[in-house]
């Protein structure tokens, strides 16, 4: 029993080397599955070791889009959120290339830090361009409520 519950943590570790040896400049073709919010989608990753789950969430490095639902803390950045989210899903549904950058693991388990690369164009610089995400290096998150 007590090797059972150590294979779950031996495969986050390799699953962990696997990311920690990418090349931050290097862009992957995997499947964009879905779009979670302005700044998060869902990946395949089917690299990743049974019985871990073949996909990841990628969020975009370095920006902060307005956070959706019960989490917005005022109606204006729902609205904005939801701008956001089609935003996105727009950009990737129109684009003809879609390449996905990974610089690293995020705090949160099973979640990547990166950006998505869209006929040649970040994802990152898009939505700050638009005003539908603000830069973000950590610490407080930005007032979308201002």
């Amino acid at each position: 029993m007590r090797f059972q519950s150590t294979i779950p943590k031996i495969l986050f570790l390799i699953s962990l080397f696997y990311f920690s040896s990418l090349n931050a400049e290097t862009l992957y073709d995997y499947k964009i599955i879905r779009v979670i919010d302005g700044d998060t989608v869902e990946i395949e990753a089917n690299f990743l070791p049974p019985p871990l789950k073949p996909t990841l969430k990628l969020r975009v490095f370095g920006i902060d889009t307005p956070e959706k639902k019960s989490r917005a803390k005022c109606d204006r950045e729902a609205k904005l959120a939801k701008r956001a989210t089609a935003y996105t899903q727009a950009l990737i549904d129109e684009s003809i290339t879609r390449k996905i950058k990974i610089r690293k693991w995020g705090k949160y388990g099973g979640r990547v830090l990166g950006d998505i690369i869209l006929d040649g164009k970040s994802l990152e610089g898009l939505l700050i361009d638009e005003g539908l995400a603000k830069v973000y290096r950590g610490g407080k998150k930005p007032n979308w409520c201002e």
